[in-house]
């Protein structure tokens, strides 16, 4: 790819960033990409099929990212050894938890696509689909908490994931309120100490 159409490329995303920031994607349209890119119609299809494609492109990357990392520091703590579970849960969670707030945080504007402005996408499950690894993993917790004799009282499966989907909701909301990074740590600390403590009771540990 020239300099000329990297140059054209650049321009239609940025144009498609503001344009999702600013009207999310249901709203969001071709016309107005192109008009404030300075191209053609014709020259955005030759790099991107639809709205989707030009979404996508924006913002993939970003997500298998942090969905990636999500996903891996769960199973990390499932293969710990399991009598180093129930200590480790707490810090475990917080170490994941700075992680993905410090990349969330520097691709801020990904995020609010993802978080604020992706209805209408295959994206906007996102927060759904971080529920349901993190009740999968409980579950595996469950079951280690019964290997080491102290199995936990029976929770509501709706109540479960009201609990959940609150908890990841939480952190990300601390980039949706796009706050500085001392603030948004601090947050997530306060957090972190809050739903630990909070699961922990209802665990019965």
């Amino acid at each position: 790819m020239g300099e000329a159409e990297r140059d054209t490329r650049g321009q239609i995303l940025e144009a498609a960033k503001a344009e999702f920031l600013a009207k999310g994607f249901q709203h969001a349209s071709l016309r107005g990409i192109v008009r404030a890119a300075g191209v053609t119609t014709g020259a955005l299809y030759g790099y991107y099929d639809s709205k989707e494609g030009l979404f996508d492109a924006l913002v993939r990357e970003c997500y298998e990212h942090v969905m990636g990392e999500f996903r891996g520091a769960l199973m990390a703590f499932a293969e710990l050894p399991i009598e180093q579970q129930p200590e480790n849960m707490g810090a475990v969670s917080r170490r994941c938890m700075r992680e993905m707030l410090l990349y969330m945080h520097e691709h801020r504007d990904e995020f609010h696509l993802l978080l604020c402005s992706a209805e209408g996408t295959r994206y906007a499950s996102m927060l759904e689909e971080a529920v349901d690894l993190e009740i999968a993993a409980t579950h595996r917790y469950y079951r280690v908490l019964e290997q080491l004799g102290s199995p936990a009282p029976a929770i509501d499966e709706r109540l479960e994931h009201i609990l959940v989907t609150g908890m990841m909701n939480a952190y990300f909301e601390i980039i949706v309120h796009d706050m500085p990074l001392e603030s948004a740590f601090r947050y997530l600390d306060e957090l972190s100490d809050f739903y630990t403590a909070g699961w922990t009771k209802i665990m019965g540990q």
